[in-house]
């Protein structure tokens, strides 16, 4: 499994990278990131748009995914995500936290946690699956 700093080089061209999120831990069925809030981020209302937030946590959720898979499986898609936006941030930095539920032979599940990181309040709930692939 690549460490940290060449996950975040992997990504860095590609929208996480683009973005800005940056990983802080990635383990088989828990990853880590962060993501800071700036202009270019917001709806056009000056909060947090929802596709930053949803994008950080399925950027979690997939990597957890990778680091994740079975033996033989060479990669994986997202088939459904859900989630709750509970708060927003207009400053700071957000962080997310995506844990395994389910490790399937040919479908994984992961929830994931995001929060602003000086207040500690929820902004979302996401949960997400994804279905294992196998050949190219």
């Amino acid at each position: 499994m690549p460490d940290v700093a060449q996950i975040n080089q992997f990504g860095a061209n590609y929208l996480p990278g683009y973005l800005g999120i940056r990983f802080t831990r990635v383990d088989a069925g828990e990853v880590h990131a962060e993501l800071p809030v700036r202009q270019e981020l917001m709806a056009p209302n000056g909060y947090l748009h929802a596709g930053s937030v949803v994008t950080l946590a399925d950027s979690c959720a997939g990597h957890g995914c990778l680091a994740s898979l079975p033996e033989g499986a060479t990669g994986f898609t997202t088939v459904e995500l859900k989630s709750n936006h509970l708060g927003t941030a207009r400053e700071g930095t957000i962080t997310c936290i995506a844990k395994a539920v389910h490790l399937g032979r040919t479908t994984q599940v992961w929830d994931a946690t995001v929060t602003h990181r000086d207040t500690g309040k929820t902004v979302a709930l996401f949960r997400c699956t994804q279905m294992i692939l196998y050949g190219r």
